[in-house]
């Protein structure tokens, strides 16, 4: 497959497929190049990563049926930008767009049902940012008689002291809402 006719630059960092950078602006015209020039007529996934604090990677994988190969397009998206969908190129996306839109708050430009898909509508926050607050585990011990890694401890061993799950704050540092002897 010939990605160098996608306008970006051409990643060669250990990728198993063909993966493109791109700009966000160049987001849908590169996907869509991809489907008429390169033949990826086969939507697969589309996610994001968390980088802060330059902002979201954007990840989008598409297949060409007839060549059996495929391409990875990329962009990084900068906090508090938008990127256009790409539902009207590979309808297959709508649902993806919808997940990562609320998992990780990005949003994408011209989408025809942006609405909530997995969550509460309640919920606050996106889940999978890197400053999303892990707070289960603070509010409610472990339920085990043990924390975990502590059931192959040696007999009369030194009970490991507990530790605080990543992305959970000292107590104390949350802020006006933060409850009493939490």
């Amino acid at each position: 497959m010939d990605v160098t006719q996608l306008e970006g630059e051409t990643a060669d960092g250990g990728h198993p497929r063909p993966t493109v950078d791109v700009p966000p602006s160049a987001w849908r015209d590169t996907l869509l190049k991809a489907r008429d020039v390169l033949g990826c007529d086969f939507f697969d996934w589309l996610s994001a990563v968390d980088e802060s604090p330059d902002g979201f990677r954007l990840v989008a994988h598409v297949w060409s049926v007839a060549q059996k190969e495929g391409v990875l397009i990329r962009a990084l998206v900068p906090p508090g930008e938008t990127v256009d969908s790409i539902v009207d190129v590979y309808p297959g996306a709508d649902w993806h767009e919808r997940e990562t839109a609320e998992m990780f708050g990005l949003d994408f430009d011209g989408h025809p049902n942006l609405i909530p898909l997995l969550l509460a509508p309640e919920f606050e926050g996106h889940p999978l940012r890197k400053d999303f607050v892990l707070a289960s585990r603070v509010a409610k011990p472990w339920p085990g008689a043990k924390e975990p890694g502590e059931s192959h401890a040696a007999p009369g061993g030194r009970k490991r002291a507990p530790m605080r799950p990543p992305g959970v704050p000292e107590p104390g540092t949350w802020g006006p809402n933060e409850r009493e002897g939490d």
